[in-house]
């Protein structure tokens, strides 16, 4: 998805609740007018108050209404395909409009005033979206807000797309380099370097006739670097595969998505995590306050630890955690390694780990050293459900195929938490993150949140 297609159907939400008030007032404002009230009179005049509170709620149910008729999706707009959409919404609207009316009829009086607001309605919309996607193609031209990509592939089938791309910037995308194969962009050095300085978001394999072993490396590559992956399919592809396609210059594009926490899906899980962070954070306030103090009265400041953590794109955020170990713990973890009782990964664990205070166990055992992490998700580091959070050096040692964990936010809580917590083995625990990525539902994370407080009530110790 571009960061253009995103910002432009976000914003339109708020945009169209303020056109369709616009179109009602404006309706009303022309309805009432004298010039029009000499030619149709007036027999009975509906007090603005009342009309306003009326069209405010039609607007948002309309918005509500357009929201499920696919007006915001996250798709690249036009203008050929916004005006049928519009017509078909507001016509749709407007017609549940009129049979409340015929049902309720003290609700409404005026047909005529129905009828302009219709119509100023679809021609507002339009219009609004002229000047968004005007916006948008100007800054396009002027080679800002492209989304950079690379394209890979043999000269014959990746010249049509560089050609296409370089000479029409309103379709959004800048090529800022092309390679052969994927081995020859590998040996270009330092790539994660490489990506961020040329704020690389996705490629493209042009060359649809790829082997599968090549197509499958491809795919994990994309995930451990967290690009998007676009390829032009194969005539069997087109029509075997139940994607959206997309096409450039009359080759089919088919974009793969890692996760369908994207879009507007991400937007309400943020939301989600904001009013429930805020939420626990006023309700435990209380008891956070009483931590903070018992843990000051039994081995002093600091209460609460910073610990880097790697989160989603592969950023290092500090997350919070009531302090459950001896001061300067961290500097002793070069000298505990040999103490670790996790073999099958990067993770470290050790059962009776002298760092911890005796206050330390009983918070860890209880996870109530883990409520601050509420801030980090208020902040939006973290969400409240999500893969397990590790340490930069964990995942310096990470497999190939690992760092897919880290395409979205960490969680507080997680699938692989509570399906069995600290006792699961590393490669067990990430595959139950990466179907998690894979199959992400407000009602997946509903679930294992219900499931977390199941498992606080266990004796088994927190990891």
């Amino acid at each position: 998805m571009k960061k253009s297609d995103f910002i432009i159907n976000t914003s339109l939400v708020p945009l169209d609740f303020f056109i369709l008030l616009l179109a009602g007032i404006s309706a009303y404002y022309f309805r009432f007018s004298e010039y029009v009230s000499s030619i149709r009179p007036v027999f009975y005049e509906m007090p603005f108050n009342d009309y306003l509170i009326i069209i405010i709620k039609v607007s948002l149910l309309s918005i509500v209404f357009f929201a499920f008729s696919g007006f915001y999706n996250m798709k690249d707009k036009k203008l050929s395909r916004e005006l049928p959409r519009i017509i078909t919404g507001v016509s749709t609207v407007v017609l549940l409009l009129i049979l409340a009316i015929f049902l309720k009829r003290e609700l409404f009086s005026s047909r005529f005033i129905i009828i302009l607001a219709w119509v100023l309605s679809i021609i507002y919309l339009f219009l609004i979206r002229i000047i968004v996607l005007s916006i948008r193609n100007y800054f396009f031209k002027k080679k800002k807000g492209l989304t950079n990509i690379i394209i890979l592939g043999k000269e014959d089938s990746k010249d049509i797309i560089l050609k296409t791309y370089n000479n029409n910037p309103i379709l959004g995308f800048k090529v800022i380099d092309s390679f052969n194969n994927l081995s020859e962009l590998e040996n270009k050095g330092n790539l994660s370097k490489y990506f961020k300085d040329n704020n690389i978001q996705g490629i493209i394999q042009s060359d649809s006739s790829i082997y599968k072993t090549e197509a499958l490396d491809l795919l994990t590559f994309c995930q451990e670097h967290h690009l998007i992956l676009k390829y032009v399919a194969s005539l069997w592809q087109t029509q075997n595969l139940n994607f959206n396609l997309d096409n450039v210059s009359g080759l089919p594009i088919v974009e793969i998505q890692g996760t369908p926490l994207d879009g507007w899906r991400k937007v309400i899980k943020r939301l989600f995590d904001i009013f429930v962070s805020l939420f626990l954070i006023i309700f435990l306030s209380p008891l956070l306050i009483l931590i903070s103090i018992v843990i000051i009265i039994n081995s002093g400041s600091p209460v609460l630890v910073k610990l880097p953590r790697v989160g989603d794109k592969g950023n290092v955020f500090k997350m919070y955690k009531f302090r459950s170990m001896i001061k300067d713990a961290h500097k002793l973890k070069t000298e505990m390694m040999k103490y670790n009782e996790r073999k099958d990964g990067p993770l470290f664990k050790m059962e009776n780990d002298p760092r911890i205070t005796k206050l330390g166990k009983f918070l860890r055992r209880t996870s109530l050293d883990e409520l601050p992490q509420l801030f980090n998700v208020l902040k939006g580091q973290m969400s409240l459900v999500g893969p397990r959070p590790h340490e930069p050096e964990e995942v310096d040692k990470y497999q190939k195929g690992y760092k897919r964990l880290m395409s979205i936010k960490p969680g507080i809580t997680g699938l692989s938490q509570v399906s069995g917590r600290s006792t699961l083995l590393f490669t067990e625990e990430a595959k139950l993150d990466i179907f998690y990525i894979e199959n992400w539902s407000i009602l997946l994370d509903m679930i294992i949140l219900l499931k977390t407080i199941k498992v606080l009530f266990k004796k088994d110790e927190a990891c």
